[in-house]
């Protein structure tokens, strides 16, 4: 049974006020709005990050009582999984209509926080938590680090990923640096230097915000107001927990999930049309985009394929995990819904969501329905 995403929408985004179940609310009332749907038609539900019970929570918040749920917690790949299960879900007939949520009010809340969780007898603990990095971005920072000294590269490279990503987010009427004006390369560079070789403006935002995604059978979508977008392929991959145990800081999961993504929608990179990834830092981009094979090693900065049209989590929002805020643009992207941020012709897209210090991955391949 093939399986689409018949609806989509964000909640409110930035500095809201309002509390998670609230934005929940918003996010999945409106992605069953988009779809034509309502909550008596929904017999599955996948969301994470409310409490030890997410799903339970927010389905008895909405007065619903699935047959199907999921609260996997692993970080921002966590939601592109989802939609593997819920695809596999419906195909095995146990469930017809799946939404898949997250909302956060960490900028209301001044919720975040930069201090590590570190499990007593294990290699981290014992090994980095005596050096007090900041979590995530010591992690990434060395990444970025060994990045740059390996493709010999500088920090103002790097930068120009803030600076893009700034730019598209002046297309995204809904994004957090809208209207503020360009960055420069001298602007990343002069911010504060937070883990070398990442300053502020290498780092994502602080947000509240979230969205939903609806997904049922094709054949059900097409009966629906909005044209569906099909799951083509996807593929996961977990890693290491810690640096103590990566084996390589430039070689990701996302090598091995792009290639299985690839493989079950039958494409190629150069067949997608437009890109969404998780940029929790700018590292995320070029490292990202050459593990999906969009890219040699070491070029990923002068990657041409449309990515990131939101202004991503460095421009655009970040409530924490930004994992169905992709799924959320990718749908709206292959509609052809996104105004001045619009990638023409966008047929074919590719989602793919990190998690904890790049140990979790997730690659999903989605196309518009050509019947």
């Amino acid at each position: 049974m093939s399986v689409a995403i018949a609806g989509a929408a964000e909640c409110d985004l930035g500095k809201t006020g309002k509390t998670v179940l609230e934005l929940q609310t918003q996010a999945v009332t409106r992605a069953l709005a988009d779809a034509g749907l309502t909550l008596a038609d929904v017999d599955g539900i996948a969301t994470n990050g409310i409490s030890r019970f997410s799903a339970t929570q927010i389905a008895d918040y909405l007065g619903i009582q699935p047959f199907w749920c999921d609260s996997t917690f692993e970080g921002g790949a966590v939601f592109e999984m989802y939609v593997a299960r819920a695809a596999q879900a419906i195909a095995a007939g146990q469930c017809s209509t799946v939404v898949i949520s997250y909302a956060s009010n960490q900028r209301s809340a001044r919720s975040r926080n930069l201090t590590g969780v570190y499990t007593e007898g294990t290699p981290e603990a014992s090994w980095e938590e005596p050096f007090r990095p900041l979590y995530p971005i010591s992690y990434y920072a060395m990444v970025a680090q060994r990045y740059l000294h390996v493709h010999g590269l500088r920090r103002a490279d790097l930068a120009g990923v803030a600076v893009a990503a700034r730019a598209r987010a002046q297309r995204n009427p809904a994004a957090w640096t809208y209207g503020k004006g360009p960055l420069t390369v001298d602007d990343v560079l002069a911010a504060e230097l937070i883990s070398s070789p990442l300053g502020a403006l290498d780092c994502c935002l602080v947000t509240d915000g979230g969205g939903a995604i609806v997904m049922t059978s094709l054949d059900r979508a097409r009966d629906l107001p909005r044209e569906p977008v099909t799951v083509l392929g996807y593929g996961e991959k977990l890693t290491h927990t810690s640096m103590t145990s990566a084996a390589d800081l430039l070689r990701t999961g996302a090598i091995d999930t792009g290639q299985r993504a690839f493989a079950r929608a039958g494409l190629r990179p150069s067949e997608i049309d437009v890109v969404q990834l998780y940029d929790s830092f700018t590292i995320s981009v070029p490292l990202g985009l050459e593990a999906l094979g969009f890219a040699a090693p070491g070029e990923g900065l002068g990657v041409t394929v449309p990515h990131n049209t939101t202004g991503g989590g460095l421009a655009y929002c970040h409530p924490g995990q930004f994992g169905v805020l992709l799924l959320v643009e990718a749908v709206r992207q292959l509609r052809g819904e996104c105004g001045e941020r619009q990638v023409p012709g966008a047929a074919t897209a590719l989602v793919h969501g990190t998690g904890g210090i790049l140990s979790s991955h997730a690659t999903l391949i989605l196309g518009v329905d050509r019947r």
